[in-house]
């Protein structure tokens, strides 16, 4: 479902945040305050605002970081695994053709 609309988690969060500053603009728009008291408290809310979201990115940031270093290192230790794999392959292979002329000589 998330792919048909193209959302997710980020998403979610984006449409929360988006709909929480617009009632809180509401809610100050329609308080009883004179223009000045609202221009200030506005401006107050929106550097807070402003704050949260450079909190946030700096988060999903390292977040992301680490994320990229963890599958950076799955991914080393898989190669790791897959060359052992394809040794040993590679050795029992050649165990078998050694195996096959020496009993071919024994037969000769």
């Amino acid at each position: 479902m998330d792919d048909e609309r193209g959302g997710g988690a980020g998403g979610v969060v984006l449409s929360f945040m988006v709909g929480a500053l617009t009632g809180a603009a509401l809610a100050i728009l329609f308080a009883p305050r004179s223009g000045k008291e609202t221009r200030e408290l506005l401006g107050e809310k929106l550097r807070e605002g402003a704050e949260r979201g450079r909190d946030l990115k700096d988060q999903v940031t390292a977040k992301g970081r680490h994320l990229v270093e963890g599958a950076g290192e799955y991914v080393d230790r898989q190669r790791e695994v897959l060359k052992e794999g394809r040794d040993r392959l590679a050795a029992a292979v050649e165990a078998g053709r050694e195996a096959y002329r020496a009993d071919k000589k024994e037969r000769s």
